[in-house]
Order: C-alpha cells, then structure tokens, then sequence
C-alpha cells in the first residue's frame, strides 16, 4: 500500500503543503499529517492546515515511521525555526533517511534535512536564502528545479511544485 506521511508545523508555505496533500490523495496514496502540536495550524497564508477537514492529525510523537513509505517536507521559513528545533520530528527525518525511505523536501524543508544531518556529501536544493547552510552542512547547494540524490528529492521553491511531484511520483513508482 502507498502510504506517506507529511511533515510540518504552523506556518508552513500554503502551496507547498497542499499541492502534495491533494497529489499523492490523487495517485492513491493514503496520507497522514503529523504537525507539530499534534492538532490544525494555519499556513503562512492563513490557510487551514490540513484544508481537509476530515482528515486526522498526529503528534510527531504518535509517528510509525513503518507504516510510511514516503517522506514530504514542505517548507516555510517560519514553519522551519520551530520544527528544527524539536527533537522528535528531527528524529523522524533522520530515521526516513537510515532506513532508506524517499524523502521529498522543497524550499526551506531543507532546513529539516540539515538540522536531522541526513545531507552531508548530497547534493541538495532548497531556497536559495538557505544556500550556506545546505553547503556548511556538507552537502552540495543546487537551485535546479528537482534534484535526486540518494532517496530524497528536493527542490527550491514552490513554482516547481508540479515537476517535483511528478519525480517524487515516478520514482516512487520505480
């Protein structure tokens, strides 16, 4: 079964959490949303978080991470000061990447990847503001619009929302 999980935390950059919400609902994956708080947020647009509202919510600290098969992160720069910060769901991220399960970051998710040190010699894109961290990391910065490397698959910015998920889809699918 296609099951993934979606990250992130109060403040998350709107368009990047909802275009993969709806995009893998529509390939047939089934999806959960672990938000820090364990309950609803508010994207940085004032969106709810999840927009469904049907759809259940988790703590970080209620995560299975045998029960996933994919990983997204969607970005926020504000989302991002505090997720980093938490112990567990860096762990999470950490525990995806040891256990070699896709992981689909964009913009500043990236900041996740850093702070759980998954990028060290990987070749990473995240929003061009994060560039030194991504390279002080020791991973390699790359503002292309879809970037593979080693099971995760990142992109800078949510103007290439589509092409990232289509990857995020084709590899999974491989």
């Amino acid at each position: 079964m296609k099951s993934a999980l979606i990250l992130s935390g109060n403040l998350v950059q709107d368009h990047e959490f909802i275009y993969p919400y709806y995009r893998l609902l529509e390939d047939g994956f089934k999806v959960d949303v672990a938000l820090l708080g364990g309950k609803p947020v508010e994207g940085i647009l004032k969106t709810k978080i999840p927009p469904n509202k049907d759809q259940e919510v988790i703590a970080p600290e209620d995560v299975k991470i045998d029960k996933y098969n994919l990983l997204i992160l969607p970005g926020g720069a504000k989302a991002m000061e505090y997720l980093r910060q938490d112990k567990v769901t860096l762990n999470i991220v950490s525990e995806f990447n040891k256990n070699k399960i896709l992981i689909g970051s964009i913009c500043h998710g990236a900041q996740l990847l850093i702070s759980a040190n998954t990028v060290r010699g990987k070749k990473i894109s995240g929003y061009y503001s994060i560039k030194d961290d991504v390279n002080n990391a020791g991973a390699i910065y790359s503002d292309d619009s879809v970037v593979e490397d080693s099971g995760i698959i990142s992109s800078p910015h949510y103007k290439y929302l589509g092409d990232w998920m289509r990857v995020i889809i084709e590899k999974f699918n491989d």
